[in-house]
Formats: C-alpha cells, structure tokens, sequence
C-alpha cells in the first residue's frame, strides 16, 4: 500500500522529494487497529492543488494497482456504484492549502434510510475471513455511533 501511494504522488513530486517518513505504526481506535503510513513529496514547480489531487484521486491504495485496469475491473464486478464511499471530503483553499480524507468508514442518510459502507483492504495473501471479521468490526462502530444518537448521547 506504500509504495502504491508513493507511486502516486511520485507522478507529480519533484524528483527524489518523495518519503516515507512514518512506516507502519500501530494505531488503535474503539473497534479496530490499523497500521498507519505517512508518505511525502514535495510537488513539481508546475504543478498545484488540482494536479496533486489528480494523481492522487482515486487513491491506489483503494483501488489496487495497476490503477487504471483496477478500476475497470472493479467497474465489471460490483454491481452498484460505491456513491461516496472510497470517494474524498475535503477542501480546497484559495490560497492553495487544500486537506482532503478518503471516505472509507461512512454512514449516508438518503430516503429515511441509514446507509453503512465498510471494507478492507484484499491483497495477495488476505484471508477471506479475516477480511469479512475486518469489514464487520469496523462497521460496529458505525452502527454504535448510531445507537448513541439515538439514545440522545
């Protein structure tokens, strides 16, 4: 999944500016673990806000590599569209700050009907069931958040 990010931001970094200068450290949340990754550059002289979120979007770390061919396929199989799920929130400044975070754990409201999207990441060696374990305890949170409004906390 590194070098997936590095490969992207890598299109559009000045040469030999992209780091990774965290690498798998633990960090825990309520119902999960992840190891976190940070992955800098520092873009190319022409380049902005627009053509870093370009090579960045979709992020390669959810779609698989080769990127492209990933999204075809991904395309092919899944029957509906994801909406916002593994989209992005965020902004863009106008005075070329821009912050954005992709939605992986989401709860859409449409219709008077709760919507819950989770998922894990499946490469090579993934165990099928590890994965499914993977997907349901993070959507517990959710699901949690959601009892806690409900009950006025």
């Amino acid at each position: 999944l590194v070098d997936l990010a590095r490969n992207d931001l890598g299109r559009i970094a000045q040469p030999g500016t992209v780091t990774v200068p965290e690498f798998s450290t633990v960090e825990r949340y309520s119902h999960v673990m992840h190891l976190v990754s940070s992955v800098e550059s520092i873009i190319g002289l022409e380049a902005d806000m627009i053509d870093l979120f370009k090579a960045t979007f979709p992020a390669g770390t959810v779609t698989g590599a080769p990127k492209i061919r990933a999204m075809e396929i991904i395309e092919e199989l899944e029957g509906e569209r994801r909406g916002p799920y593994a989209g992005s929130v965020g902004y863009f400044g106008l005075n070329g700050n821009m912050d954005q975070a992709i939605t992986l754990r989401t709860i859409l409201f449409a219709e008077g009907k709760y919507y819950i999207q989770a998922g894990a990441g499946i490469v090579a060696d993934s165990i099928p069931e590890r994965e499914y374990e993977e997907i349901h305890n993070k959507a517990r949170a959710l699901f949690r958040a959601l009892d806690m409004v409900g009950e006025g906390l």
